[in-house]
């Protein structure tokens, strides 16, 4: 069976102007290199303040790092998700902190496209087409049924990208009447919400410029169609016959919105960015500093510093190459489900989320090998590897970097047995 995907250029102009047009991912990756060396200089502010300037967001938004995903219907550039991954790595090549607060903040233009409603998503889009937005995916507050829509009421912590952002997006639990309680994603724009000053400085240990502050509703009010269904990352092949909103709107597959996959592959973006970040600052000490065995000789001249910069660039050479294929993976497995229907299954969901965990296990080792090899002094307050150290035990430390237990999930999947992965 093949999906029939109509003209939407035929059926419906675009309701926003796209800002470039003809902006490619050369010229998106071009931009992001060239604000590495203001990232770079901007990484303790950016730790002390919590998240980056309103000159980096301006920045970031005139690049147009904010619309990689969005769809055009709506002012974006409805790229493949490769293409925005690739950007979201230079950026956190500069500072990983600043990349995450950024990726968590773009990537979820992605998911409202997939599953909101035409309504909604003119409503969220706006007439400018600025949409920022993280989301918590797990259930930390109530939606209760009113009329018109729900009462939202909830504290969600670690909100990556939220200092920035247009809208929030939380995982809250519907209590109606004697049904089953069930999950559900709500979208309330900024005014509907309070951003707690819990982040920045040394109020965690790592991602300190992430910008992952709570968010605390009291009582806000949304419309109906701002709250849509949320089960299990949308990992299940049951009901995809006719595809989701998003493909029936925009007419591209990448919107089918699984989202195992390319909500992992956000975060390894970033710790791909900071392995090569790593590599950068441990290649310039070593053209400058000597080694302790002979003062004469400088480190980039002697085996012992060589060694572990040749491993490193082998395994972030690796990690790149995880992340640029699992998406690519992503965008195959749509494919496949426009050409013949053919759905994803709960195991080609977790095998991409279990592909991005190698691929970010290799990052990480990258940056604490370096930081292992450099010296002593790396330790010290400021010291661009001990940043990068600390940010990647963050990605360590999260629970869905925690790639033994998603290898039995994986293997149950995989035997065709439950895999006790949150029901699924």
């Amino acid at each position: 069976m093949s999906i029939a995907f109509a003209d939407r250029s035929l059926l419906r102009p675009a309701s926003l102007p796209v800002p470039e047009p003809g902006l490619t991912v050369e010229e998106l990756v071009a931009r992001a290199v060239a604000l590495r060396p203001v990232l770079r200089d901007q990484q303790a502010e950016n730790e002390a303040r919590g998240t980056y300037g309103e000159d980096l967001h301006q920045a970031f938004r005139k690049a147009g790092f904010y619309r990689i995903t969005q769809p055009r219907l709506f002012g974006g550039y409805e790229m493949p998700l490769p293409n925005f991954y690739r950007v979201m790595m230079e950026v956190s090549r500069g500072d990983p902190g600043v990349g995450w607060c950024l990726t968590l903040g773009a990537s979820h233009g992605f998911i409202v496209a997939s599953h909101w409603s035409e309504e909604a998503q003119r409503d969220l889009y706006g007439e400018d087409g600025e949409f920022v937005a993280p989301h918590r995916a797990q259930p930390m507050g109530t939606v209760t049924p009113v009329a018109g829509g729900y009462r939202v009421n909830g504290k969600w912590n670690y909100c990556s990208g939220i200092p920035h952002a247009t809208h929030f997006i939380g995982t809250a639990m519907l209590r109606d009447g004697d049904a089953p309680p069930r999950a559900m994603l709500v979208a309330v724009p900024r005014g509907g919400y309070e951003i707690l000053p819990d982040w920045g400085g040394d109020e965690i240990l790592g991602m300190r410029a992430s910008g992952s502050n709570s968010v605390e509703i009291r009582d806000t009010f949304v419309p109906a169609h701002f709250v849509i269904p949320f089960d299990v990352m949308f990992a299940r092949p049951d009901g995809m016959e006719n595809g989701t909103a998003g493909t029936r709107l925009h007419g591209n597959p990448m919107y089918l919105g699984r989202l195992m996959g390319p909500y992992h592959a956000s975060l390894v973006a970033v710790v791909t960015g900071a392995a090569w970040a790593a590599i950068d600052e441990y290649e310039r000490v070593s053209g400058i500093m000597k080694t302790y065995i002979d003062p004469d000789v400088l480190r980039a001249d002697h085996f012992d510093f060589q060694r572990p910069l040749g491993e490193a660039l082998a395994k972030a050479d690796a990690a790149e190459a995880v992340l640029m294929g699992a998406a690519q993976r992503y965008m195959d497995l749509c494919a496949r489900w426009a050409k013949d229907g053919t759905p994803f299954t709960v195991e080609d969901n977790l095998r991409l989320w279990t592909m991005l965990q190698q691929g970010g296990k290799l990052a990480a080792e990258v940056v604490e090998s370096l930081f292992h090899n450099v010296g002593a002094f790396a330790t010290k307050k400021g010291n661009r590897l001990q940043r990068y150290f600390r940010d990647v035990q963050m990605y360590r430390t999260h629970m869905s970097a925690q790639h033994q237990a998603f290898a039995t999930y994986v293997a149950r999947a995989h035997l065709g047995r439950p895999t006790g992965f949150r029901g699924l």
